[in-house]
């Protein structure tokens, strides 16, 4: 799935090839079954587990986003990726060592559900790297401070006839984003595994607005965005907390995202939503395959904090968990 993963660390291979040939079966049956049923995005109810580390190769994981400032992200598995609707949230990770927040930022194809893969950064404030691998408890952020205000990166290859951005800085996870060209009238998108949302006939002339709405039912409109793809367009609004509408400056395509540590979750009352599943159309080809469209999953509003993790050895040889 990804061009920009390498593989798990040698040592994290010798010590759990049981593990890697349930992961790979596990992917295996996912795909078989089209992961209809599993696939859903963390929630709110903490979740054991256990996490690796890898390193990045490359600038970018399958989220498109540029690398965080502060090298805090995570990758997790076809179940939990949920082709992209994951992408842009945060979790919260204890370990043996600790509790470290990070942002969902790229998929881990070998990993099965309740195996999430970390920076080697996050994997080192939790545990202890000469391990390799650590049992973990993790929980999905809701209403995340985030560094700045929503960012858009309008695709290369884009056009007045092929419509396709990223979103970055949303926090929560997104339910939907919808796109009015000049003459005001708003489109649907959908989104795509690799975290952009298309409309494959376009949105017309710009300037443009999208409006943004997460699953916890907070919506913002950004406005003054520019067909002005490869470049990232910085604006000042919020999701989760400040102004809900704003203009759009641009950065230039050289820019890169600035994504320091989040602190604490905005003290804001969550508004549970039922999302609904965006019509999937067919994706024009550009530089990456599109994928069919995900209908995001709901969240629970619990905000408990994750249980203190002890340092209990792992049995590689156990059967995965599934969802």
């Amino acid at each position: 799935m990804s061009a920009h993963r390498r593989p798990f660390p040698a040592r994290w291979l010798a010590a759990g090839g049981a593990a890697v040939l349930a992961g790979i079966i596990g992917v295996a049956m996912l795909l078989q079954t089209g992961g209809s049923a599993c696939a859903a995005p963390p929630s709110t109810t903490t979740k054991s587990g256990k996490a690796t580390f890898y390193d990045l190769a490359g600038s970018s994981g399958n989220c498109s986003f540029e690398t965080p400032a502060d090298d805090l992200y995570v990758a997790l598995g076809p179940a939990e990726y949920s082709e992209g609707a994951a992408c842009g949230s945060y979790l919260d990770v204890s370990g043996p060592k600790g509790k470290v927040r990070v942002k969902v930022f790229d998929s881990c194809p070998e990993c099965p559900a309740g195996h999430i893969d970390l920076s080697r950064t996050a994997f080192k404030k939790i545990g202890a790297e000469i391990d390799g691998i650590i049992a973990v408890k993790y929980k999905l952020v809701s209403n995340p401070s985030v560094p700045s205000g929503m960012t858009v990166r309008i695709k290369e290859g884009a056009s007045n006839f092929w419509f396709a951005a990223r979103i970055d800085n949303h926090g929560n996870l997104l339910k939907s984003v919808k796109v009015a060209g000049a003459n005001g009238v708003f489109k649907s998108t959908y989104r795509t595994d690799y975290n952009y949302w298309l409309i494959d006939a376009g949105a017309g002339a710009g300037p443009y607005k999208l409006k943004v709405t997460d699953v916890n039912g907070n919506t913002a409109t950004l406005s003054g965005i520019k067909m002005s793809p490869g470049s990232i367009q910085k604006t000042s609004v919020r999701l989760t907390g400040g102004s809900s509408s704003g203009s759009a400056t641009s950065s230039g395509s050289s820019s890169t995202g600035s994504v320091a540590k989040a602190s604490s979750p905005a003290a804001k009352s969550a508004k549970p939503a039922t999302p609904s599943s965006p019509a999937a159309s067919s994706a024009a080809a550009a530089s990456s395959a599109a994928a069919a469209p995900v209908p995001p999953a709901s969240i629970a509003p619990s905000l408990d904090e994750a249980a203190p993790v002890t340092d209990t050895p792992v049995n590689l040889t156990a059967g995965e968990s599934r969802c």
